[in-house]
């Protein structure tokens, strides 16, 4: 509910959609004079998985390294590109806006994480 919210709230207040994957490209690529909105919300992603860490007492998984973990974000990184767009700003804000690009892109996403799981937990056999 609360990424739903902050979604409406960036977007009526600033006219700025919540793709996290475009914030963050550009907090980068922007003129100085548009970072501080995407860097606060960038801190604020960051801050609360911090906060759910701490108060969820939850611990990281077990043999996942932080080599899997740089991967798995390199083939995110990847997707997004290709996508043209992360979930957040296609599932949250295009299909919100109910943009036909969007929901092909979410049918996309989903099919590859229900992939990937398969291929993981089956073919792999990596316990989850």
């Amino acid at each position: 509910m609360l990424i739903g919210l902050a979604s409406v709230w960036l977007l009526a207040a600033n006219r700025r959609i919540a793709g996290v994957s475009g914030i963050l490209h550009g907090l980068f690529a922007q003129p100085p004079g548009d970072r501080a909105w995407r860097a606060a919300f960038i801190a604020g992603l960051v801050a609360a998985g911090f906060a759910w860490h701490l108060i969820a007492e939850a611990s990281p998984r077990e043999n996942f390294g932080l080599g899997w973990a740089a991967l798995a974000g390199a083939l995110v990184g990847f997707g997004t590109r290709v996508g043209g767009g992360c979930t957040s700003g296609h599932g949250v804000c295009g299909l919100g806006r109910l943009s036909l690009r969007s929901l092909v892109a979410v049918v996309v996403f989903m099919l590859g994480g229900m992939v990937s799981v398969y291929v993981v937990r089956h073919v792999l056999g990596v316990p989850s």
